[in-house]
């Protein structure tokens, strides 16, 4: 491959640590909460792994933030071929606070949709062999609806809150590998959620569009449910809940199913923080659970259904700070779910807590069972 088309959504998964969900019409309230972007850093890490094995690719992309930056950064020089408008006021005043959150954008630039969807037209136009893309679902939507019926392929760079899709590499730095060493595509899924039901506790999942993505075994699956129950999982879990410790209950059916048995109303897509019989923080966000974390402390995750995550999609306020207040990780999942997992996986954007989450570790799948699987 000899070109390549960036960009970035620079917004991304700014709601995802301050307990929003999701950063869709929630932007200045996730400014307001202190979130900070991750998508230029993800984006960056993402191209210096691709720089250091092709250096020489020609890499077209957006003006500012939406791409020309984190290029830059990365080691290449950019033939900057979108620029970005001034959209409707409604998208102006999201773009506007996105400008000030990461402050190295020209005076002009905007993050909306049509930004993204107006950069991927002007790759087409340059003819790219790979379209590159930071952000989450939205942002593959984005990228798809230009892409589809091309015959250019798509790769993710994963960056957002909610990430259903299988068009997403596993990790930034998988992304820069599958860049540089892949030699066949496939036809994947995008997928998008109603941000607005997800924040209320229900998952509404669309097909969106299939197209093609480059062949490598570090693209992560699309999310499947599970079925079958997992009362009795819950019911040994609970059965074993130590008074004297708090309890981080992340995301997810099964590890609802757990606080149902203890009694607890669970956020089924949000972070409960219990102990002893008491919610201490509900549907919290990483900085309101750092304030109530009273040693000891164990975190209960379940993994993602078909990916595998424990840590880095969908549960980001249990951040790498939180997991460095943690001495135990409890993971539960129905072996029915684990079945269909190749592995559990990890992307908190802290490579050291990466680091020291991976191995072989004991999964509780019922009342008295474990199975061990390996954390990569």
């Amino acid at each position: 491959m000899e070109s390549l088309g960036v960009v970035v959504n620079p917004i991304a998964g700014m709601g995802g640590r301050v307990g929003l969900k999701g950063t869709d019409g929630k932007l200045e309230e996730a400014r307001e909460l202190g979130a900070e972007p991750r998508a230029p850093d993800r984006a960056r890490e993402a191209l210096a792994a691709l720089h250091r094995r092709k250096p020489d690719l020609t890499v077209y992309t957006a003006a500012g933030v939406l791409g020309e930056n984190a290029v830059r950064e990365a080691g290449y020089e950019p033939i900057v071929v979108y620029e970005p408008t001034r959209g409707d006021e409604t998208d102006a005043a999201q773009s506007d606070a996105a400008d000030s959150a990461y402050p190295n954008a020209p005076a002009d630039a905007e993050t909306t949709a049509a930004d993204t969807r107006g950069a991927v037209r002007a790759f087409l136009e340059h003819e790219v062999e790979l379209v590159c893309f930071v952000g989450g679902d939205g942002t593959a939507v984005d990228v798809a609806s230009v892409l589809e019926g091309a015959e250019t392929p798509m790769l993710g760079v994963p960056a957002g809150v909610k990430i259903y899709s299988s068009v997403f590499a596993v990790t930034p730095a998988d992304a820069g590998r599958i860049v540089a060493e892949f030699d066949r595509v496939t036809a994947r899924e995008v997928n998008d959620i109603d941000e607005a039901a997800y924040r209320e506790g229900e998952v509404r999942t669309e097909l969106k569009a299939v197209v093609p993505v480059p062949v490598a075994p570090d693209i992560q699956s699309g999310k499947q449910v599970a079925s079958g129950s997992v009362d009795a999982l819950a019911a040994g879990v609970a059965r074993e809940i130590d008074p004297e410790r708090t309890y981080v209950f992340g995301p997810g059916g099964t590890v609802g199913a757990i606080e149902s048995e203890l009694g607890i109303e669970p956020s089924p897509l949000g972070v409960d923080v219990w102990r002893d019989g008491e919610i201490l923080a509900k549907d919290a966000s990483e900085s309101e659970i750092l304030e109530v974390l009273e040693e000891p402390v164990t975190i209960v995750v379940s993994p993602i259904g078909g990916q595998g995550f424990i840590f880095g999609r969908g549960n980001h306020q249990i951040s790498p700070a939180v997991i460095d207040r943690t001495d135990e990780i409890e993971i539960v999942a129905s072996g029915e779910k684990l079945d269909g997992i190749d592995a559990l996986r990890v992307d908190t954007d802290d490579p050291a807590v990466d680091e020291r989450l991976r191995g072989w570790t004991q999964v509780r799948t019922g009342r008295f069972t474990t199975r061990l699987v390996k954390v990569i």
